[in-house]
């Protein structure tokens, strides 16, 4: 039986985390031959002002720059 955490600095929606959920089921259903039904995962949400990276609190640092869906789509001269 497969168990999964994951652990998110910041909220994320419950769209979202339901949309994770069943893609991390998916894959292991896909990679590891495992029953949907076996697979338990965890989702914790950390506080940004209780984990630090590079000497910093996650709340003090600059906010990251949203990514847009379609990022991966290269901006090609025409």
């Amino acid at each position: 039986m497969p168990f999964v955490d994951i652990r998110l600095a910041g909220a994320v929606t419950r769209e979202q985390k339901a949309a994770l959920v069943a893609d991390v089921t998916r894959s292991l259903v896909e990679r590891l031959g495992k029953p949907a039904s076996a697979v338990q995962i965890n989702i914790t949400e950390l506080s940004l002002e209780n984990y630090g990276a590079g000497g910093l609190l996650l709340a003090d640092r600059a906010p990251a720059p949203l990514i847009r869906e379609d990022a991966h789509v290269a901006d090609t001269p025409r």
